[in-house]
């Protein structure tokens, strides 16, 4: 079939988008679901898009995004697979962890190894550095973090990380009022860091609404799914479905994971 020509099974008509999330958390792309393209994972440009998050910690009393009820009617309105899907998730919805430091952290820790694997890193690099700030893990140095299973490379990584938030030669305070590609300008200076997580960043901690991390294999995966019967899908045509979730492209990709995995990932 001619990729050009194709058209999402369920294209959108008309005008035709959640309490507190589990305790843990398995990796965002499922080996076994979503038919997949071969080599999809095999980025090099951007190796870091194939980060797997962590597992989720209990978040008590965790908000509603101010946007989100109003997001998810909007998108039910619109898209028809939408309107099936989010009624199927509850209450749940996307959470923020709420320190920009560990979200980074915890984003770099997680780049392409196992989501067993990432927590026990994550563990050790806590026990080490209980505070969990950025002198703490710049008083521990490379050969520290990297005795706690990360590779020498990601603990360059986070040092960096750290110095930059340290030194405050990144504008933390204003990245709330700075517009998503003003942030993730700012954010891919920092090694180890790249579009996909500046992106998450944004989804997760800015919690901003209409984040699409084109480089997120779970998000292609979910879009070829639910839209294309599992067949592969370009970026481009992923683009194309998503420009009806505008302005709520955020709220729309975290419900495109949870089709893959009901259990809601956060950083």
């Amino acid at each position: 079939m001619n990729a050009a020509a194709r058209k999402p099974k369920t294209a959108a008509t008309g005008p035709a988008p959640a309490g507190k999330v589990a305790a843990r958390q398995a990796p965002r792309v499922p080996a076994a679901k979503a038919a997949k393209p071969a080599g999809t994972r095999a980025r090099a440009e951007l190796p870091e898009a194939d980060a797997v998050p962590l597992p989720v910690e209990t978040v008590i009393d965790a908000e509603r995004p101010a946007y989100w009820d109003e997001a998810c009617a909007d998108l039910m309105k619109r898209d028809r697979i939408l309107r099936k899907m989010i009624p199927t998730y509850g209450p749940a919805h996307l959470v923020s962890r709420g320190d920009p430091f560990i979200t980074l952290a915890r984003a770099i820790v997680g780049q392409q190894i196992s989501v067993k694997a990432a927590q026990a890193v994550w563990d050790r690099l806590a026990a080490l550095c209980p505070r969990l700030t950025p002198a703490q893990f710049l008083k521990a140095g490379v050969a520290d973090l990297a005795g706690c299973g990360l590779s020498k490379r990601k603990a360059e990584y986070i040092t960096d990380l750290a110095q930059h938030f340290k030194s405050g030669s990144v504008h933390v305070d204003e990245w709330a009022s700075m517009d998503d590609e003003a942030v993730i300008a700012e954010l891919i200076q920092i090694r180890g860091i790249g579009r996909w997580t500046a992106e998450m960043f944004l989804m997760f901690n800015l919690m901003r609404p209409n984040v699409l991390p084109l480089d997120d294999v779970g998000l292609i995966n979910a879009i070829s799914a639910n839209y294309f019967s599992g067949e592969p899908v370009t970026r481009s045509e992923a683009r194309e479905v998503a420009a009806n979730w505008e302005p709520w492209r955020t709220v729309a990709t975290w419900y495109m994971w949870r089709s893959l995995d009901p259990l809601p990932v956060t950083y």
